[in-house]
C-alpha cells in the first residue's frame, strides 16, 4: 500500500505535466484553425471581388457591343440616305419608278432592321408648292395636299417614301418643315450640309408593336449636287432631304437579338428634355435602384449631331449573369478541408507548405502560358498590333506591323508611332481614349501612300513597365479603293437604264404608230379586191361557171375576214392610245346589262348567269365595258355546247389581290382549253379553236389583257378541256388609284 502510493503522485505529477503540453497543443490546433479560417475568409472575399469585377468587364464589354452594333445599324441607314442623294445628284429630278427601283435593290425589310422605308422632301418656298402641285396635276398624279393645311413661307412636304406600304402611303403629304422637331434636325442637316437625327418622336406610322415612337435621319441634298462651303451658301442651294424613318423598339432589338435576354437597356437623347434628357427606349423592368449583384454600365456618345447615353441592366443576378459558375465555394470548401487538416495534424505544417509551393508552381505555369498565349497571338494575327508607352513610343510590335510599315521588324521599337503617318495623330488616339476606328494616310518605306484604320484600347502593362495603350493596325487601302469603284459602276448603271428606258419607251410609241398606219393602208387595197371580185361575179358569173363564182365567193370572205382583223387592230390600237377617264364603276349592273343583251341577240339558249351583287371598282367605264363583253361573250360562246350553260361573275378571294387592288373572276362550264396552251391565250390572233368550231379573230383576250394592265392589274385563265374556264383579274380599289395613265403597264 505504502508502494502504491509512493507511486501515484509521480504519476499524477507527469500527467499534470502532459496536459499543459496537451492543452498548448490544443491551443496551437485552435490558433492555426482560426488562423486557416481568416485566410479563407479573406482569400475568399477577395476571389469573390475578383470574380464580380471580371463579370463587370464582361459585361461592360458586351454593352459596348450593343453600343457599337447600333451605331453601325445607324451608319447602314447613313450609306442607304447617301445612296439616295447620289441618286438626285445624278438625276435632277428621279421618277417614282426610279426612286422605287433604288429603294426595292436595298431590300429594307432584310438588310436594314427597323428601317421603315426611303423618302424624299423637297425644299419648297410658296411659289415653288404651287408649281409642283401643277405639274403634278398636269402628269396625271392629282391634287398634292399638304398637312397640315396653313400658309407658310417654307414647306417640307413628303413626296415620295418607299415603299408604299399602307402606313407610308398615309405620310405623303406631310409638311415636316412645319414640325419644330422635325425642322430642327432639318435645318441643322442643311446648314452643316452632314446626317442629322432628331430627337425622339412620334413617327405618323405605327410599329409591329402598336407603338409610334421613332426617329428621323435626314441627308441634304443640294442643287447641282454641290455642297457650298459656308451655311448660308448651304440654305440658299438646299432643295431637299432624303431622309429614313425608324421605330426605336424594333431597331434595338434587332441589335439586342444576337445576346439573348441578359441585358436590359435605357437610351436617352441628352439633347432634350431640358436636360434631364428625352427616353428613347426603355426595356421593361429597367429600373434606377442600387443593388449590388446586379451589373451596370452606362456610355455616352455624339451620334449625328445628338448626344445619347446607353444605360445596360443585367436582367439575372451577378453570379448568374456572366454565364460561368463561381470559384469561391469551392476555394472555401477546400479551405475548410485544410483547416480541419490542421486542427486534427498540426505536425503536417511541412507538408501544408509544400502543397502551398506545388499551389505557386501551378500558377506561376498558369501566368506563363497566359503570356506565351499573347504572345503567338501577336505573333501569328494578320492585324498589325503594336503596344505604346505613354509617350506614344512604340514598345514592342509583331511581324504584322513591320509588314504593313514596310520596315524590319526590328527598328519599330523605340520608334514614335505618330511619326509613321502623314495625317497628324492627337494625344488622345495614342492615349487609347478614341471610341471609334480611326482611319489614317501613311507612308510606307518605299514611298507608297496608304490608308490604314486604327483601333485602340488602354492596356495595363506589368509592374515597372511603361505600357499604356494597344492599337491594331490593319491596311483597308484596297477595301476602300474597291467600294469607291463600286459606287462609281453603280452611278453608271443607274445612267444607262435610265436610257435605255427612254430608248424603250420611244420604240412603244413608233411601234403602236406603225400598227396604226400599217392597219389603215391595209383597207383601200382590200377594198378594192372585195369590190372587183363582187363585180366579176355579178357581171361575169355565167362565163366563169360555178367553180369560179365559189372561188370568188372565198375571195371575199377572205377579204372580209381580213377587213374584220384590222378593225380589231385598230380597236385594240385606240385601247393602247386614247386617254383613261377615272370613274367610279358599278360592274354588277354593267354585267347584268351585258348578258341581257346576248339573251336578246339568241332568245333560244338557255343559259343559267350568276352575277354577284354590289360589284364596283375604279377604272375607265368604256374600256370596263369592252372587258367584260370580251369575257362574258367568250363565256356565252362556248357554253355554247353545253345542255345545262352556266355563267359566273363574282370577287375573288381577297388574300389572292396586291394592296390597293380588288379581284374579280368570271367562270364558265363550256368548252374549256388545255392549260399547256395558257401562255397563248392572251395573243393576238393566237385561238386555241378551229374557225369551224367557234367563231372570232383572236383579238378579244389580248384587248382584254391590255385592258386589265392600262388599269394597274393582272389577269391569268385557269381551264381543262371540256371542264370550262374561269379568268380571274384584278381592278383598282378606288377611281383615284395610281394606275398608269400613259397606255403603258408597270411591268412592260
Amino acid at each position: 500500500m505504502l508502494r502504491a502510493m509512493s507511486r501515484s503522485p509521480s504519476g499524477e505529477a507527469r500527467a499534470d505535466r502532459s496536459r499543459p503540453s496537451l492543452r498548448r497543443g490544443y491551443v496551437l490546433a485552435v490558433v492555426v484553425l482560426i488562423g486557416s479560417l481568416l485566410m479563407v475568409w479573406l482569400y475568399a472575399r477577395e476571389a469573390g471581388a475578383r470574380e464580380q469585377r471580371a463579370r463587370q468587364a464582361e459585361f461592360a464589354a458586351q454593352s459596348s457591343e450593343i453600343a457599337t452594333l447600333l451605331r453601325q445599324r445607324l451608319l447602314h441607314y447613313e450609306l442607304a440616305l447617301r445612296g439616295g442623294v447620289s441618286l438626285y445628284w445624278s438625276v435632277s429630278r428621279p421618277t417614282h419608278r426610279q426612286w422605287r427601283d433604288y429603294v426595292g435593290g436595298l431590300d429594307i425589310e432584310r438588310q436594314f432592321h427597323g428601317l421603315l422605308g426611303l423618302g424624299y422632301v423637297p425644299y419648297l418656298r410658296r411659289s415653288d408648292l404651287e408649281a409642283l402641285q401643277l405639274a403634278m396635276r398636269e402628269e396625271g398624279q392629282g391634287l398634292f395636299r399638304i398637312r397640315p393645311h396653313g400658309v407658310r413661307e417654307i414647306y417640307g412636304p413628303v413626296l415620295m417614301l418607299e415603299p408604299q406600304t399602307i402606313g407610308n402611303r398615309s405620310v405623303l403629304g406631310y409638311d415636316m418643315f412645319a414640325d419644330a422637331t422635325r425642322h430642327h434636325a432639318m435645318a441643322d442637316a442643311r446648314d452643316t450640309g452632314e446626317v442629322r437625327l432628331t430627337a425622339p418622336i412620334d413617327l405618323i406610322q405605327r410599329g409591329d408593336d402598336g407603338r409610334r415612337n421613332g426617329l428621323l435621319m435626314y441627308a441634304p441634298v443640294y442643287a447641282n449636287g454641290i455642297q457650298p462651303g459656308n451655311p448660308q451658301a448651304r440654305r440658299t442651294a438646299i432643295s431637299g432631304w432624303v431622309y429614313a424613318p425608324f421605330h426605336s423598339r424594333t431597331f434595338i432589338d434587332s441589335a439586342l437579338e444576337p445576346f439573348g435576354a441578359g441585358q436590359i437597356v435605357r437610351i436617352v437623347d441628352l439633347d432634350d428634355g431640358g436636360g434631364r434628357g428625352t427616353l428613347i427606349h426603355e426595356d421593361a423592368g429597367f429600373t434606377d435602384d442600387v443593388d449590388a449583384d446586379v451589373l451596370r454600365h452606362s456610355e455616352t456618345f455624339a451620334l449625328y449631331g445628338r448626344r445619347w447615353r446607353m444605360d445596360f441592366r443585367s436582367s439575372l443576378p451577378a453570379a448568374d449573369a456572366a454565364g460561368r459558375p463561381s470559384g469561391v465555394p469551392a476555394i472555401v470548401g477546400a479551405g475548410l478541408i485544410v483547416s480541419l487538416l490542421l486542427f486534427a495534424v498540426v505536425l503536417t505544417l511541412a507538408h501544408t507548405q509544400s502543397r502551398a509551393e506545388r499551389l505557386a508552381e501551378a500558377m506561376s505555369e498558369s501566368y506563363r502560358r497566359s503570356e506565351q498565349r499573347f504572345r503567338n497571338a501577336m505573333l501569328y494575327s494578320g492585324s498589325g498590333i503594336a503596344l505604346l508607352d505613354g509617350a506614344g513610343r512604340i514598345v514592342e510590335a509583331n511581324p504584322a506591323l513591320a509588314r504593313t510599315f514596310g520596315m524590319p521588324p526590328g527598328s519599330l521599337p523605340g520608334t514614335a508611332f505618330a511619326a509613321q503617318f502623314v495625317d497628324p495623330v492627337t494625344d488622345t488616339v495614342l492615349a487609347g481614349k478614341h471610341t471609334e476606328p480611326v482611319t489614317l494616310q501613311f507612308r510606307r518605306s518605299d514611298g507608297d501612300i496608304r490608308l490604314v484604320q486604327l483601333v485602340h484600347s488602354p492596356v495595363p502593362g506589368d509592374v515597372g513597365s511603361d505600357v499604356a495603350a494597344l492599337v491594331q493596325v490593319d491596311d483597308v487601302t484596297d477595301r476602300l479603293r474597291a467600294e469607291r469603284e463600286v459606287r462609281m459602276l453603280n452611278r453608271t448603271l443607274e445612267a444607262r437604264v435610265e436610257q435605255r428606258t427612254r430608248e424603250l419607251t420611244l420604240a412603244n410609241h413608233e411601234l403602236e404608230s406603225f400598227a396604226y398606219s400599217v392597219s389603215h393602208d391595209l383597207r383601200a387595197p382590200l377594198r378594192t379586191v372585195e369590190g372587183f371580185s363582187r363585180l366579176l361575179g355579178e357581171r361575169f358569173g355565167g362565163a366563169i361557171g360555178p367553180d369560179g363564182l365559189d372561188y370568188l365567193a372565198r375571195v371575199r370572205n377572205a377579204a372580209n375576214r381580213m377587213d374584220e382583223l384590222i378593225d380589231a387592230l385598230l380597236k385594240m390600237s385606240r385601247i393602247a392610245r386614247e386617254p383613261l377617264q377615272h370613274a367610279r364603276v358599278d360592274l354588277s349592273r354593267m354585267a347584268g346589262e351585258i348578258l341581257a343583251e346576248l339573251r336578246q341577240a339568241e332568245p333560244s339558249r338557255r343559259v343559267e348567269t350568276v352575277v354577284e351583287p354590289g360589284l364596283e371598282a375604279g377604272g375607265d367605264t368604256a374600256l370596263l365595258r369592252n372587258l367584260l363583253q370580251n369575257l362574258l361573250g367568250n363565256a356565252w360562246k362556248f357554253t355554247g355546247g353545253c345542255e345545262h350553260a352556266r355563267i359566273e361573275f363574282g370577287r375573288a378571294a381577297g388574300d389572292e389581290c396586291p394592296p390597293g387592288t380588288v379581284g374579280f373572276f368570271v367562270r364558265d362550264n363550256g368548252a374549256g382549253f388545255d392549260p399547256a396552251y395558257a401562255s397563248k391565250l392572251f395573243r393576238p390572233f393566237q385561238r386555241l379553236h378551229g374557225a369551224d368550231e367557234f367563231e372570232g379573230h383572236g383579238i378579244g383576250l389580248a384587248t382584254v389583257k391590255r385592258i386589265v394592265e392600262r388599269h394597274g392589274g393582272a389577269i391569268r385563265a385557269e381551264g381543262a378541256v371540256g371542264r370550262g374556264a374561269t379568268f380571274r383579274f384584278t381592278l383598282p380599289v378606288r377611281a383615284d388609284a395610281p394606275y398608269p395613265d400613259d397606255g403603258s403597264h408597270p411591268n412592260d
